[in-house]
Protein backbone atom coordinates (compact mmCIF):
# COMPACT_ATOMS: atom_id res chain seq x y z
CA UNK A 1 0.00 0.00 0.00
CA UNK A 2 1.24 3.44 -0.87
CA UNK A 3 1.77 6.16 1.69
CA UNK A 4 2.18 9.87 1.21
CA UNK A 5 4.10 11.39 4.10
CA UNK A 6 6.53 14.05 5.14
CA UNK A 7 6.40 17.80 4.64
CA UNK A 8 6.12 17.67 0.86
CA UNK A 9 4.12 15.91 -1.77
CA UNK A 10 0.65 17.09 -2.76
CA UNK A 11 -2.38 15.05 -1.70
CA UNK A 12 -5.02 14.51 -4.35
CA UNK A 13 -8.51 15.68 -3.47
CA UNK A 14 -12.00 15.47 -4.90
CA UNK A 15 -13.64 12.51 -6.60
CA UNK A 16 -11.48 11.50 -9.59
CA UNK A 17 -12.10 7.76 -9.06
CA UNK A 18 -15.84 7.92 -8.41
CA UNK A 19 -16.86 5.60 -11.26
CA UNK A 20 -14.45 2.91 -10.01
CA UNK A 21 -15.62 3.38 -6.42
CA UNK A 22 -19.23 2.84 -7.44
CA UNK A 23 -18.29 -0.15 -9.57
CA UNK A 24 -16.42 -1.56 -6.55
CA UNK A 25 -19.50 -1.29 -4.31
CA UNK A 26 -21.57 -3.04 -6.96
CA UNK A 27 -18.94 -5.78 -7.28
CA UNK A 28 -18.93 -6.35 -3.51
CA UNK A 29 -22.70 -6.79 -3.47
CA UNK A 30 -22.55 -9.18 -6.42
CA UNK A 31 -19.82 -11.30 -4.86
CA UNK A 32 -20.99 -11.27 -1.23
CA UNK A 33 -24.79 -10.85 -1.74
CA UNK A 34 -26.94 -8.43 0.22
CA UNK A 35 -26.96 -10.76 3.24
CA UNK A 36 -23.18 -11.14 3.05
CA UNK A 37 -22.71 -7.38 3.03
CA UNK A 38 -25.02 -6.98 6.00
CA UNK A 39 -22.94 -9.49 7.95
CA UNK A 40 -20.33 -6.71 8.13
CA UNK A 41 -22.58 -4.43 10.18
CA UNK A 42 -20.02 -3.92 12.96
CA UNK A 43 -16.91 -1.83 12.28
CA UNK A 44 -13.59 -2.24 14.00
CA UNK A 45 -13.63 -0.06 17.12
CA UNK A 46 -11.06 2.54 18.13
CA UNK A 47 -10.23 0.39 21.17
CA UNK A 48 -9.49 -2.64 18.98
CA UNK A 49 -7.25 -0.54 16.73
CA UNK A 50 -5.35 1.14 19.57
CA UNK A 51 -1.62 0.38 19.70
CA UNK A 52 0.42 2.55 22.01
CA UNK A 53 3.98 2.74 23.31
CA UNK A 54 3.19 0.60 26.34
CA UNK A 55 2.33 -2.42 24.18
CA UNK A 56 4.92 -5.03 23.30
CA UNK A 57 5.82 -4.34 19.67
CA UNK A 58 5.17 -7.76 18.19
CA UNK A 59 2.39 -8.90 20.48
CA UNK A 60 0.61 -5.58 20.03
CA UNK A 61 0.97 -5.74 16.25
CA UNK A 62 -0.45 -9.27 16.21
CA UNK A 63 -3.37 -8.17 18.40
CA UNK A 64 -4.24 -5.31 16.05
CA UNK A 65 -3.91 -7.60 13.02
CA UNK A 66 -6.27 -10.12 14.62
CA UNK A 67 -8.82 -7.36 15.32
CA UNK A 68 -8.65 -6.25 11.69
CA UNK A 69 -9.19 -9.81 10.50
CA UNK A 70 -12.26 -10.11 12.71
CA UNK A 71 -13.63 -6.81 11.43
CA UNK A 72 -13.47 -8.10 7.85
CA UNK A 73 -14.92 -11.49 8.88
CA UNK A 74 -11.75 -13.56 8.33
CA UNK A 75 -11.53 -15.40 11.66
CA UNK A 76 -9.91 -18.47 10.09
CA UNK A 77 -6.98 -16.45 8.71
CA UNK A 78 -3.80 -15.55 10.58
CA UNK A 79 -1.44 -12.68 9.88
CA UNK A 80 2.23 -12.63 10.77
CA UNK A 81 3.41 -9.04 11.03
CA UNK A 82 7.04 -8.04 10.61
CA UNK A 83 8.80 -4.69 10.32
CA UNK A 84 11.40 -3.62 7.80
CA UNK A 85 12.72 -0.54 6.00
CA UNK A 86 10.63 -0.01 2.86
CA UNK A 87 9.08 2.75 0.76
CA UNK A 88 5.52 1.42 1.03
CA UNK A 89 3.44 1.57 4.18
CA UNK A 90 2.85 -2.19 4.05
CA UNK A 91 2.71 -5.20 1.74
CA UNK A 92 1.10 -8.62 2.05
CA UNK A 93 2.10 -11.96 0.57
CA UNK A 94 -1.02 -13.51 -0.91
CA UNK A 95 -0.99 -17.29 -0.77
CA UNK A 96 -3.40 -20.13 -0.12
CA UNK A 97 -3.55 -19.30 3.60
CA UNK A 98 -4.60 -19.64 6.34
CA UNK A 99 -1.37 -17.82 7.28
CA UNK A 100 -0.48 -14.55 5.57
CA UNK A 101 2.73 -12.59 5.96
CA UNK A 102 2.52 -8.82 6.19
CA UNK A 103 5.53 -6.52 6.17
CA UNK A 104 5.02 -3.00 7.48
CA UNK A 105 7.22 0.04 7.34
CA UNK A 106 9.79 0.33 10.12
CA UNK A 107 8.39 3.70 11.12
CA UNK A 108 5.40 1.94 12.70
CA UNK A 109 7.72 0.72 15.43
CA UNK A 110 7.36 4.20 16.92
CA UNK A 111 4.48 5.81 14.97
CA UNK A 112 2.00 3.22 16.16
CA UNK A 113 -1.30 5.05 15.91
CA UNK A 114 -1.57 4.32 12.18
CA UNK A 115 -0.55 0.66 12.18
CA UNK A 116 -4.17 -0.51 12.11
CA UNK A 117 -4.82 1.72 9.09
CA UNK A 118 -1.94 0.14 7.18
CA UNK A 119 -3.11 -3.35 8.12
CA UNK A 120 -6.73 -2.69 7.11
CA UNK A 121 -5.74 -2.27 3.47
CA UNK A 122 -3.62 -5.43 3.50
CA UNK A 123 -6.37 -7.48 5.20
CA UNK A 124 -8.79 -6.26 2.52
CA UNK A 125 -6.33 -7.64 -0.05
CA UNK A 126 -6.54 -11.01 1.71
CA UNK A 127 -10.34 -10.89 1.74
CA UNK A 128 -10.57 -10.08 -1.97
CA UNK A 129 -7.99 -12.78 -2.73
CA UNK A 130 -10.12 -15.34 -0.91
CA UNK A 131 -13.25 -14.12 -2.68
CA UNK A 132 -11.44 -14.27 -6.02
CA UNK A 133 -12.65 -10.73 -6.66
CA UNK A 134 -10.44 -8.41 -8.65
CA UNK A 135 -10.52 -5.76 -11.34
CA UNK A 136 -8.39 -6.09 -14.50
CA UNK A 137 -5.99 -3.19 -13.92
CA UNK A 138 -3.59 -2.84 -11.01
CA UNK A 139 -4.69 0.72 -10.21
CA UNK A 140 -8.39 -0.19 -10.30
CA UNK A 141 -7.70 -3.22 -8.13
CA UNK A 142 -6.10 -1.03 -5.46
CA UNK A 143 -9.13 1.27 -5.53
CA UNK A 144 -11.35 -1.79 -5.11
CA UNK A 145 -9.25 -2.82 -2.10
CA UNK A 146 -9.61 0.57 -0.41
CA UNK A 147 -13.34 0.58 -1.12
CA UNK A 148 -13.75 -2.92 0.31
CA UNK A 149 -11.85 -1.98 3.48
CA UNK A 150 -13.99 1.11 4.00
CA UNK A 151 -17.35 -0.38 3.06
CA UNK A 152 -16.92 -3.57 5.06
CA UNK A 153 -15.92 -2.05 8.37
CA UNK A 154 -12.18 -1.37 8.66
CA UNK A 155 -11.39 1.44 6.25
CA UNK A 156 -12.39 4.38 8.46
CA UNK A 157 -8.89 3.88 9.86
CA UNK A 158 -7.42 4.73 6.46
CA UNK A 159 -9.27 8.03 6.39
CA UNK A 160 -8.35 8.84 9.99
CA UNK A 161 -4.68 8.46 9.03
CA UNK A 162 -5.07 11.43 6.67
CA UNK A 163 -3.36 14.56 7.96
CA UNK A 164 -2.53 17.72 6.09
CA UNK A 165 -1.10 20.84 7.68
CA UNK A 166 1.96 23.06 7.51
CA UNK A 167 4.23 20.28 8.76
CA UNK A 168 2.61 17.04 7.62
CA UNK A 169 1.11 15.68 4.42
CA UNK A 170 0.03 12.09 5.03
CA UNK A 171 -2.55 9.75 3.60
CA UNK A 172 -2.68 6.00 3.13
CA UNK A 173 -4.22 4.12 0.25
CA UNK A 174 -5.34 5.07 -3.22
CA UNK A 175 -8.70 6.78 -2.72
CA UNK A 176 -8.72 10.49 -2.05
CA UNK A 177 -9.81 11.54 1.45
CA UNK A 178 -13.16 12.69 0.05
CA UNK A 179 -13.68 9.35 -1.71
CA UNK A 180 -13.04 7.53 1.56
CA UNK A 181 -15.63 9.83 3.10
CA UNK A 182 -18.08 8.96 0.32
CA UNK A 183 -17.69 5.20 0.86
CA UNK A 184 -17.94 5.54 4.63
CA UNK A 185 -21.11 7.61 4.24
CA UNK A 186 -22.59 4.92 2.00
CA UNK A 187 -21.82 2.37 4.68
CA UNK A 188 -23.22 4.64 7.39
CA UNK A 189 -26.50 5.03 5.49
CA UNK A 190 -26.83 1.26 5.05
CA UNK A 191 -26.14 0.33 8.67
CA UNK A 192 -27.23 3.45 10.54
CA UNK A 193 -23.66 3.90 11.70
CA UNK A 194 -22.04 7.26 12.41
CA UNK A 195 -18.23 7.07 12.27
CA UNK A 196 -17.80 10.78 13.11
CA UNK A 197 -16.86 10.26 16.78
CA UNK A 198 -14.03 7.93 15.81
CA UNK A 199 -12.01 10.46 13.84
CA UNK A 200 -8.99 11.85 15.65
CA UNK A 201 -7.87 13.85 12.59
CA UNK A 202 -9.86 17.06 12.01
CA UNK A 203 -9.00 16.97 8.30
CA UNK A 204 -10.31 13.41 8.08
CA UNK A 205 -13.62 14.54 9.54
CA UNK A 206 -13.81 17.41 7.03
CA UNK A 207 -13.20 14.97 4.16
CA UNK A 208 -15.90 12.69 5.55
CA UNK A 209 -18.39 15.56 5.58
CA UNK A 210 -17.61 16.37 1.93
CA UNK A 211 -17.93 12.74 0.93
CA UNK A 212 -21.17 12.40 2.88
CA UNK A 213 -22.67 15.36 1.03
CA UNK A 214 -22.06 13.64 -2.30
CA UNK A 215 -23.39 10.32 -1.02
CA UNK A 216 -26.57 12.04 0.16
CA UNK A 217 -27.04 13.60 -3.29
CA UNK A 218 -27.13 10.10 -4.76
CA UNK A 219 -30.43 9.64 -2.91
CA UNK A 220 -31.84 12.87 -4.36
CA UNK A 221 -31.32 12.18 -8.04
CA UNK A 222 -34.25 11.86 -10.40
CA UNK A 223 -36.23 9.71 -10.88
CA UNK A 224 -36.09 9.10 -7.11
CA UNK A 225 -39.01 10.79 -5.36
CA UNK A 226 -36.60 12.65 -3.05
CA UNK A 227 -35.13 14.59 -6.00
CA UNK A 228 -35.33 18.37 -5.69
CA UNK A 229 -37.33 20.73 -7.91
CA UNK A 230 -34.46 21.52 -10.29
CA UNK A 231 -33.62 17.83 -10.78
CA UNK A 232 -37.31 17.07 -11.36
CA UNK A 233 -37.62 19.80 -14.02
CA UNK A 234 -34.53 18.50 -15.83
CA UNK A 235 -35.90 14.99 -15.65
CA UNK A 236 -39.32 16.05 -17.01
CA UNK A 237 -37.65 17.86 -19.91
CA UNK A 238 -35.54 14.81 -20.77
CA UNK A 239 -38.59 12.55 -20.46
CA UNK A 240 -40.58 14.70 -22.89
CA UNK A 241 -37.70 14.69 -25.35
CA UNK A 242 -37.41 10.91 -25.13
CA UNK A 243 -41.16 10.45 -25.59
CA UNK A 244 -41.12 12.62 -28.71
CA UNK A 245 -38.14 10.77 -30.14
CA UNK A 246 -35.81 13.80 -30.02
CA UNK A 247 -32.87 14.44 -27.70
CA UNK A 248 -32.52 11.61 -25.17
CA UNK A 249 -33.66 8.79 -27.40
CA UNK A 250 -33.41 5.09 -26.72
CA UNK A 251 -30.22 4.24 -24.90
CA UNK A 252 -29.11 7.86 -24.50
CA UNK A 253 -28.02 9.31 -21.19
CA UNK A 254 -29.68 12.32 -19.64
CA UNK A 255 -29.58 14.37 -16.46
CA UNK A 256 -27.05 16.70 -14.87
CA UNK A 257 -24.47 13.92 -14.46
CA UNK A 258 -24.65 12.54 -17.98
CA UNK A 259 -20.87 12.60 -18.16
CA UNK A 260 -20.78 9.93 -15.44
CA UNK A 261 -22.50 6.86 -16.82
CA UNK A 262 -23.02 5.47 -13.34
CA UNK A 263 -24.99 8.54 -12.24
CA UNK A 264 -27.13 9.39 -15.30
CA UNK A 265 -30.62 8.15 -16.05
CA UNK A 266 -31.40 6.75 -19.48
CA UNK A 267 -34.65 6.41 -21.36
CA UNK A 268 -35.56 3.73 -23.86
CA UNK A 269 -38.66 2.89 -25.85
CA UNK A 270 -40.64 -0.21 -24.91
CA UNK A 271 -44.15 -1.60 -25.03
CA UNK A 272 -45.38 -0.19 -21.71
CA UNK A 273 -48.37 2.15 -21.36
CA UNK A 274 -46.18 5.24 -21.62
CA UNK A 275 -43.95 3.66 -24.23
CA UNK A 276 -40.87 4.43 -22.14
CA UNK A 277 -38.65 2.86 -19.53
CA UNK A 278 -36.00 4.65 -17.51
CA UNK A 279 -32.85 3.12 -16.08
CA UNK A 280 -30.88 4.70 -13.25
CA UNK A 281 -28.29 3.65 -10.65
CA UNK A 282 -29.45 2.32 -7.30
CA UNK A 283 -28.31 4.88 -4.70
CA UNK A 284 -27.23 2.06 -2.38
CA UNK A 285 -25.29 -0.40 -4.57
CA UNK A 286 -25.02 1.54 -7.88
CA UNK A 287 -26.46 -1.31 -9.96
CA UNK A 288 -28.68 0.06 -12.71
CA UNK A 289 -32.42 -0.40 -12.27
CA UNK A 290 -34.91 -0.35 -15.13
CA UNK A 291 -38.53 0.64 -14.50
CA UNK A 292 -41.50 1.79 -16.61
CA UNK A 293 -42.21 5.50 -16.87
CA UNK A 294 -45.66 5.69 -15.28
CA UNK A 295 -45.54 8.18 -12.42
CA UNK A 296 -45.07 7.27 -8.76
CA UNK A 297 -43.91 3.73 -8.05
CA UNK A 298 -41.72 1.71 -5.71
CA UNK A 299 -38.73 -0.12 -7.19
CA UNK A 300 -36.90 -2.94 -5.45
CA UNK A 301 -33.24 -3.44 -6.29
CA UNK A 302 -32.62 -7.10 -7.00
CA UNK A 303 -28.99 -6.83 -5.89
CA UNK A 304 -29.03 -4.98 -2.55
CA UNK A 305 -32.79 -5.43 -1.90
CA UNK A 306 -33.33 -1.73 -1.25
CA UNK A 307 -36.88 -0.46 -1.87
CA UNK A 308 -36.86 2.96 -3.54
CA UNK A 309 -39.66 5.50 -3.92
CA UNK A 310 -39.59 6.81 -7.48
CA UNK A 311 -41.44 9.42 -9.49
CA UNK A 312 -40.86 8.40 -13.07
Amino acid sequence: MTENGGPGGPIEHGFPHLATVRASITALFRRLSADGIRAHATSITPADAAFDAADDLHLGAQRVAAATLRALRLPDARMVVSFRAMEEAATVELAAGPEYFVEVNDRFRTHRRDLAAALSHEVAHVLLHRLDLRFPGAAENELLTDTAAAYLGAGWLLLDAYREDALTHQRFGYLTPEEFGYVLAKRAALFGEDPSPWFTSPRAYEAYVRGRALAERDHRRAPLAAAGPLARRRYAKARRAAASGSGAAAGATAGPAAGDGSAAYRFEQDGSRSGLRVSFPCPVCAQRLRVPVRGRLRARCGLCHSVLDCLT
